[in-house]
Parts: C-alpha cells; structure tokens; sequence
C-alpha cells in the first residue's frame, strides 16, 4: 500500500511541478534552440476583413467600442464591422442602431441573436453572414490599437497558418492585489505562446482579439469558447495557430476576486474534456511538438485541481515514511494557510497575493468540476462589471 501511495504521491507532485516550473523552463530552453525562427509578416496582405463584436448587454461600453473599431487603420474598403448581440435586453441594441444611422458610411451592421446561447453561438450565427475572406474577433470591452488588424492579417503569410491571436495588454495592474496577481501569471503566459507559435504552434488563444480565414471557420459546440477549443482543431488538422503580439487589445483585469473568480468557474467549464480533447494528440511522431505544448501547458493546468488533493492526501498516508514527507506535508499546510490568512486579513503582500490567487484558482477549477459533474455548466455568463 505505501508503494501505491508513493505512485500517486510523486505522479501529482510531477503534474505540479510541470504545469508551474517545469515546462515554462523547457520552453525558455526550446526558445534558445529555435531563437533564430521568427514569425513572418507581409504587411501587403491585406484582404477583406470583418471584424466581429460579440455584446450581450454592453451599454456601458458599445459606443466606446464601436468608436474604437472604426478608427483602425486598415483600408476602409476592406474592413467592415458586425456587432452579433447575443439576445441583449438593455439599450445595447438600440444604440447600435442609433450609431449605424447617424454614420451611415462607417459599414456597421447588427445582428440580433434571437435566444441568449451564448459567445460561441452568437459567433455561429453571424459568422453566416459573412462574405469576406477573413473574421477578426473581439470583446465588447477589449479597445483595439490601431493597427491591430494590420498586424493580424501581416501574419497569415501561408495557407498552414489558419489563426492568429493578438496580445491583451492589461491596463490596471496595480490597481489592486487582483489585478495585479493576474497580470503576473498573464503575462507569463504570453511569453509561453510566443514561443509556442515561433515553434510550431500554440495550444491556446484569447478572447480579446483573434482572426481566422472565413471558409476554416467552424460551428463549434455553444459550450465551448474559440480560446481553447480553434488552436486544437486547427492543430489536427495540421494547420498553425500562432500569435503575434504586436496585434494588440487593452483591458482590464477583474479588480475584486469575486469577478475574478467567477471569470475562472466560467474557463473551466468544459475542464474535464480539455484534459485530453482528442486522443489523436498523443500521436506525438504526426503532431510532433503540438503533443508536447498541450501536455505541459493543457493537460497538466487542467490536472491540477486534482493532482494537489491527490498530494495532500498520500502525504498524509507516508507521514511516518521519513522526514521528508514530514517535511512536505508541513510545506502544503503553510501554502493554503497562507491564502487563508490572506483571505481574513486582506494583507498585501506580493508574494502571499501570488499565492492566494493561485489557490483560487484550483478552487475554481473544483468548482468547474462539480458545475460539470452535477449539469450547472452553461454556455452564458455573467460579465464581470469591474472589467467594464
């Protein structure tokens, strides 16, 4: 029995340790190798473009964005804008249309989604309409830079490459010690991408700003989001997602932890799929470094929640082994009652922030679990009004 203990104990410490040291440290060493591969650009590719906004009740922020759009710098010929409102019952809708006939030249168009499904199936369906070659993708409250459509379209040098994320920048960091945390781990995400994308491809995008050719589109289940589930299905088909991070959106991060952590519930709610979306990933000698991405950087984030009840459990069971499980189990104790003295006391500390906010998140993702479990998933969301 101990030696089936030690088997799980060491198997959860690896997913761990991978997911969170690990593979970001493999990846700095990849780049060293692959530091001479460059993402290509062809700032002449500029095709016809729509650049799709998915809104359900964004009053507070759809002129805003709406004025954004229109400001991008790219051939007025080319570009046009589809507002998809996903059901909304405010004033959405109506100053969209307000907007569209007091500027009659600017190419906007709304499409009313009769029954709230959600992003993916307000995407679905207006993505019908569409005529032009390419689909840029944004949030109600992501703001472009200028040139973000110029940049996403420099990079769909090649057929392979069938998507193309940009970069969210977060715009209050230090606003709060929520804000902060995230912006942290965002931004070491970014540079896993980046690096993925250089290689071969990346295993996730963002919500915020993304484009993809019109006739590689696909109807995915409203359940999923294109973040995790359009880089996957575009890998098994050999194609490329890549990211170019000079393609930029701003936004804000989630100030409170209940915004943020709502936000986490609602990127887990598919968690036990992505785990392992297709058995045809481990197919390492076809998919060649896609594999070994979506190992470290999905299926072992998306192992977590588990892994680390797994740990604590067997290392209560090996306690008596020696001191170093000893010493390990007192290691996990002080790490979650630091998140819990955060939690009462509010302290502001940078690294019990980094650990709190880590905590949230596996619990977020017991959450998602249980949500999956018990039939509480839904393919709609709450907007966090602290990102607005």
């Amino acid at each position: 029995m101990v030696l089936f203990y030690k088997i799980f104990f060491y198997i959860s410490a690896f997913v761990i340790f991978w997911a969170m040291i690990g593979y970001p440290i493999s990846l700095k060493i990849l780049n060293l190798i692959y530091k001479s591969r460059k993402i290509e650009k062809d700032y002449s590719h500029q095709p016809n473009v729509t650049v799709m906004v998915v809104a359900h009740n964004e009053e507070k922020v759809i002129l805003e964005k709406i004025k954004n759009i229109i400001e991008l710098d790219y051939p007025k010929e080319k570009i046009e804008f589809l507002i998809s409102s996903d059901n909304s019952t405010d004033r959405t809708n109506q100053i969209v249309k307000e907007f569209i006939a007091e500027n009659p030249d600017t190419n906007i168009r709304l499409y009313e989604v009769k029954k709230r499904m959600g992003k993916t199936n307000a995407q679905n369906e207006a993505q019908k309409t569409v005529t032009t070659e390419f689909l840029v993708m944004t949030d109600a409250n992501s703001m472009l830079d200028r040139n973000a459509v110029k940049e996403l379209m420099a990079a769909f040098t090649s057929e392979d490459i069938a998507y193309v994320t940009g970069r969210l920048s977060i715009l209050n960091p230090e606003v709060s010690d929520v804000s902060y945390a995230e912006t942290s781990y965002w931004n070491s995400d970014l540079t896993t991408r980046e690096i993925e994308g250089r290689i071969q491809t990346i295993t996730a995008g963002n919500g915020a700003l993304y484009a993809c050719r019109t006739k590689d589109y696909y109807d995915f289940d409203p359940i999923q989001c294109h973040d995790s589930a359009m880089p996957v299905y575009y890998a098994l088909l050999g194609k490329r997602a890549i990211a170019n991070h000079d393609a930029i959106a701003y936004e804000k991060a989630g100030e409170v932890i209940e915004d943020e952590f709502r936000r986490k519930v609602r990127m887990n709610r598919v968690l036990l799929a992505h785990i392992l979306p297709d058995i045809r990933i481990l197919n390492v000698f076809k998919y060649k470094w896609f594999s070994y991405f979506y190992f470290g950087h999905r299926t072992c984030r998306y192992l977590l929640w588990i892994s680390h009840l797994i740990i604590l459990i067997t290392n209560v069971m090996l306690i008596q082994e020696s001191w170093f499980y000893l010493l390990v189990f007192i290691g996990q104790v002080l790490f979650y009652l630091l998140a819990l003295v955060k939690a009462i006391t509010k302290i502001n500390n940078k690294f019990v922030n980094l650990v709190y906010y880590y905590v949230i998140t596996i619990i977020a993702q017991w959450v998602g679990v249980y949500n999956i479990m018990t039939g509480k998933t839904k393919p709609f969301w709450e907007k966090a009004e602290s990102t607005r």
